[in-house]
């Protein structure tokens, strides 16, 4: 091969390196410092964890909101957690790994479905910029504790 040839391959990758990372860096994309909460399932070393864990009676979150939510700035947010178990699982909700309670702007809400199950709603109405970030829903009762979380980000809607 001739070398101005290996040299234009050269530039030609080099140049596509750099643009790619640039287009990285122009999304803006951080990591979270907050760990995403996902369903704890697997194997054990010990039996006495893994009988924890996956108790059949543990709390199991069956149905959640969608992880990653764009919601609009003066708008109504609204996540959905329902989990089950004998006994029926405690709900907790959390924003950036703090427990959220209600106040005038957020709002929380519990049904008991049948004897082993609770649904929980976490409306926050009007959203504002303070309100983006990640929202985790945490089950738990005295067998096993099962969490989803939720991102947030706001959007401006422009009339």
């Amino acid at each position: 091969m001739n070398t101005e040839f290996l040299m234009a391959l050269f530039l030609l990758v080099l140049f596509f390196n750099g643009a790619e990372s640039r287009r990285g860096r122009a999304r803006g994309r951080t990591k979270s410092k907050f760990q995403i909460g996902l369903p704890i399932t697997g194997k054990y070393r010990d039996p006495e964890s893994d009988q924890y864990y996956n108790n059949k009676h543990g709390a199991k979150i069956s149905l959640a909101s969608h992880f990653d939510y764009e919601y609009v700035l003066g708008h109504k947010i609204v996540f959905l957690c329902l989990a089950g178990g004998n006994p029926r699982p405690h709900i907790t909700w959390y924003k950036d790994g703090n427990e959220i309670f209600t106040h005038q702007y957020l709002h929380i809400h519990e049904w008991q479905i049948g004897v082993d199950n609770i649904k929980s709603k976490l409306e926050i109405d009007p959203a504002t910029q303070m309100d983006a970030g990640v929202y985790e829903c945490t089950a738990d009762n005295m067998y096993s504790i099962d969490r989803r979380s939720f991102k947030t980000d706001f959007s401006i809607a422009f009339d």
